[in-house]
């Protein structure tokens, strides 16, 4: 068997994941870890936060606020404005969840806020279910900027081989499992986005890409775009009645490769 020369060079690139974990670089900021300290008047994080990712607890308005995952871009511009740096954005890369409320993370009493991720092996790789052998993915864009997208399409690559995994990307929603929205959900593309839903036939599978796709990023203000799913079930009651609920979200701006490739595989076992 013949085996190009540069292949032979390069040989096996293909990382044993979850097995063997990434090698992230240190400036990705992962999963964020919040320390509960008392903040008195001090409101700094939340004044240079771009997203309104930072909600005070009302019960407790002068500790460390709860931090949104759905809402923030992960720029570490809250963490930098902290005098008591309890706020900290470490390599934890397992940020995809199943609700939205997990994407809530409240500060805790502990000290170590470094959010570093541990190396043990995810047990997602089980191949049970309806759709544990096979899944098939439909993406749709709804006014994203490409980066998602990008990281979407990156997967494909040797180094992630989602097909490995018994995933992969199709052209029609007709053929597919699951909607992979990310996004802002701009008003025009809202229509193509539901007709594209319900061409999927059932049971289906809705995952939410990016900050962008769970509550419209930095874009939730502007009068053309819905602000993401989050927007389109409380403006509009007919999604709620086409179950249009992610069964896994995502966050990030945009979210690391690993976060997505983990929170799809998690998504295959949701039905």
């Amino acid at each position: 068997m013949f085996l190009p020369k540069e292949r032979l060079r390069q040989k096996y690139r293909t990382l044993n994941w979850p097995v063997q974990q990434p090698r992230l670089s240190p400036l990705y900021m992962g999963k964020p870890a919040l320390r509960k300290v008392n903040c008195g008047a001090c409101s700094e994080c939340i004044a240079v936060c771009p997203a309104g990712a930072l909600l005070r607890d009302p019960l407790a308005p002068d500790q460390t606020p709860t931090l949104d995952m759905g809402r923030c871009i992960f720029c570490g511009a809250c963490a930098a404005a902290c005098p008591q740096n309890a706020i900290a954005f470490g390599n934890n890369y397992h940020i995809a969840a199943k609700g939205r409320e997990d994407l809530l993370v409240n500060p805790a009493e502990a000290e170590d806020v470094s959010g570093q991720s541990g190396d043990q092996a995810t047990p997602i790789l089980k191949k049970s279910g309806i759709f544990g052998r096979s899944f098939k993915l439909r993406q749709v864009s709804a006014g994203g900027c490409n980066a998602c997208e990008a990281d979407c399409n990156v997967l494909g690559t040797l180094v992630y081989d989602l097909g490995r995994f018994g995933v992969e990307f199709t052209a029609s929603p007709r053929h597919a499992d699951a909607i992979v929205l990310s996004g802002p959900i701009t008003r025009q593309m809202y229509p193509a986005l539901l007709e594209a839903w319900q061409s999927v036939p059932e049971p289906r599978v809705l995952v939410a890409v990016g900050t962008c796709a769970i509550s419209g990023g930095l874009f939730r203000p502007g009068e053309d775009c819905m602000g993401g799913v989050d927007g389109c079930l409380t403006q509009k009651p007919e999604v709620a009645e086409l179950n249009f609920i992610p069964s896994i979200y995502i966050p990030g701006c945009p979210p690391n490769p690993w976060s997505i490739l983990e929170g799809l595989l998690m998504a295959r076992h949701c039905r």
